[in-house]
């Protein structure tokens, strides 16, 4: 490796890399846009389908419906009435018409409730379900945070970055954390965690710039995005048929607690997720990249490969279980919840089980899987939570849980466990 003629070093190319099965019961990535109004898709008894609105429109001008879809729309009223108007009685099988209603867009339906502010799947540019790896990514930088400020000894990670400094400066900037929660972690351990480092090449400072992302060594890490997630269908051992990577829109309860433990139902939410997932990405390293980055208060990086990070992920996903399975313990069922029967046995059992799971991504996976609560004071966190969300006092925090509603009514999965596993 030699500078080029500007004098600026060259980043190695030599990387270690993996492919990677990444598998879900169930998965939701959200899209730019968070939530979609009626006239934005379409339900049936059966499925829900996310249109080309402007071939949509064009057709309907064309059958001379345009102006009473703009008022439709205007009022945010469902359109489905309209298009049998439009389009006859079987519209969903006229093929003439699947530009308009393209296979990538359709979900099955799992249930019986009026779907209301559908939460759509993100999608790539050819409208096909992917999972991006800067979320994997963003969920493996947690993971490795989680895991230093969990043993500070072992990568001499400076004093001002363990969690009782965190927990001290947290307490006196309390009063100003609302304003600047979003970014409190970055200031309070991420920046030191990660970009507190100078690069050394052949034992000499490397050229070039000194600030943020240079100097961040997860530079080192490249994570792609996942093949695109396309259903398919695979015989068992019993030789049944089994479907993967199927696209559902689903009932999501929230719910939360009283003060007897009995189950209290908050809210339901329309989401579309795919079931069974299975989707293949790339995990690399750059290790002579990585050998460059020196912490300037001499903490070590806790990986060397693939291996490591795969490790620590694990060993993040395992603590987060046990927490998880702790609240589901003392959560019991509540027949007569708002109206909801909360059944929560199949989630229960759930967690009952050893894990075996290597990360927990995407939505619906709370304040465990997003942050390094897990390594905070019980009593602060809550303060955290009161403080800059929706204040419950004497509460644990989170105190709300998401799970997912299958096609028979009953409360049956929790979003967002994945499994990696190296091909």
């Amino acid at each position: 490796m030699v500078s080029t003629p500007e004098n600026t070093l060259v980043k190695p190319e030599v990387y270690e890399t993996k492919r990677i099965q990444l598998t879900s019961p169930m998965l939701h990535i959200g899209s730019e846009v968070s939530k979609l109004s009626p006239f934005e898709y379409v339900q049936t008894s059966n499925r829900v389908y996310l249109p080309n609105r402007d071939l949509l429109a064009k057709a309907l001008y064309q059958k001379a419906k345009l102006q009473e879809y703009i008022t439709r729309i205007e009022n945010r009223e469902e359109i489905t009435s309209l298009l049998k108007e439009a389009f006859g009685e079987n519209w969903q099988s006229n093929q003439e018409l699947e530009a308009i209603f393209p296979k990538t867009g359709i979900s099955r339906k799992w249930t019986e409730e009026k779907i209301s502010d559908l939460r759509p799947m993100i999608r790539n540019g050819f409208g096909q379900l992917y999972i991006p790896g800067s979320s994997i990514k963003g969920a493996i930088r947690t993971a490795i945070a989680y895991h230093l400020l969990k043993y500070p000894d072992q990568y001499q990670v400076s004093q001002k970055t363990r969690v009782s400094e965190i927990e001290t400066r947290l307490r006196e900037t309390m009063g100003e954390l609302k304003r600047n929660a979003k970014f409190a972690d970055d200031s309070l351990f991420m920046n030191s965690l990660f970009s507190e480092f100078s690069l050394f090449y052949q034992g000499k400072l490397a050229p070039g710039k000194t600030s943020l992302p240079n100097t961040d060594f997860m530079r080192a890490v490249h994570v792609t995005d996942s093949e695109p997630i396309l259903e398919f269908n695979r015989k068992n051992k019993q030789d049944k048929s089994v479907s993967f990577n199927l696209p559902v829109a689903v009932e999501v309860i929230v719910s939360s607690r009283f003060d007897n433990m009995k189950a209290k139902y908050k809210a339901s939410l329309y989401v579309e997720m795919i079931r069974n997932l299975r989707t293949e990405f790339t995990l690399s390293i750059n290790p002579e990249l990585l050998s460059w980055f020196c912490h300037k208060e001499k903490m070590n990086i806790p990986f060397k490969n693939v291996d490591d990070i795969l490790n620590i992920c694990r060993e993040f996903s395992q603590d987060q279980w046990e927490a998880e399975n702790f609240y589901w313990q003392d959560i019991q069922n509540n027949p007569h919840a708002g109206g909801k029967n909360l059944e929560f046995s199949s989630i229960r059992n759930f967690y009952a089980q050893d894990c075996s799971f290597s990360l927990r991504l995407g939505w619906g996976s709370g304040m465990f899987g997003t942050t390094v609560s897990l390594c905070l004071d019980e009593e602060l966190v809550e303060t955290i939570r009161d403080t800059c969300g929706i204040s419950a006092p004497g509460y644990e925090a989170p105190k709300s849980r998401r799970t997912v509603v299958d096609p028979k009514g009953e409360i049956k999965f929790v979003p967002g466990w994945v499994k990696f596993k190296e091909l």
